[in-house]
């Protein structure tokens, strides 16, 4: 095998094709989602939604659902048991509410963990992150692996660029996404939008792991320092 069917070989397996990179992280991925979406308390308004009558019944089915998702029991967070609600009920019935549209996320998040991606993809882009740059941020890379896991190439790579320039104070995951999107173009044939997406790594965030090993790619493009 050539050199460079070797590297070819060793990137398809790195950018979440078959057992691919969401298999490999996803226990990354979500944690960081939940941190931030707890953190972020302010848009979702848990403070004051839960006074409200349908808002306090919303969060209260969506309890159950959650303690199982944290349990990766994901059919169960999904589908509920036991005569408790899981996500796709809280979403049937409290569609407009705040917690409703948590349960978008949630949901996308459990399909893509049951390998259900076109389900997952529905799901989040049902979700509203409303003016939290920071989660709107991680939904769209979560898209950009949903629309990889489907081979949808184009898609992928733009959710990637998306998500790695919504919240550039976080340098570890925007350099993550803008990296992802990079290879996908590179293994891809999209040569030039590749070496766009290395050089934004290289000169908007040179400090972080993926900063670090960019001149590579780079080079290997015909970039050289």
């Amino acid at each position: 095998m050539s050199d460079k069917a070797k590297v070819e070989k060793h990137e398809e397996e790195t950018i979440s094709h078959g057992s691919g990179f969401w298999q490999k992280n996803s226990k990354i991925i979500i944690g960081a989602a939940v941190v931030v979406i707890a953190s972020i308390g302010g848009y979702l308004g848990y403070k004051n939604f839960i006074q409200l009558p349908n808002e306090q019944k919303a969060s209260e089915e969506l309890f159950f659902a959650e303690s199982n998702f944290r349990k990766d029991s994901f059919n169960i967070a999904l589908n509920g048991a036991q005569g408790k609600a899981g996500f796709l009920k809280v979403i049937s019935k409290y569609g407009s509410t705040a917690a409703g549209n948590i349960a978008h996320l949630y949901a996308g998040e459990c399909y893509m963990q049951l390998g259900e991606f076109q389900k997952a993809v529905q799901h989040l882009e049902d979700f509203n992150p409303g003016a939290a740059t920071q989660v709107e941020a991680k939904v769209t890379g979560l898209l950009g692996d949903a629309y990889a896991e489907l081979k949808k190439n184009n898609e992928a790579i733009d959710l990637y660029a998306k998500a790695g320039s919504l919240f550039p104070e976080d340098q570890s995951i925007s350099s993550e996404y803008l990296f992802r999107g990079a290879l996908l173009a590179e293994i891809s044939g999209k040569t030039e939008k590749a070496i766009e997406l290395y050089q934004q790594i290289k000169d908007t965030y040179p400090r972080t792991d993926k900063g670090f090993v960019v001149d590579k790619y780079l080079a290997r493009l015909g970039v050289v320092k």
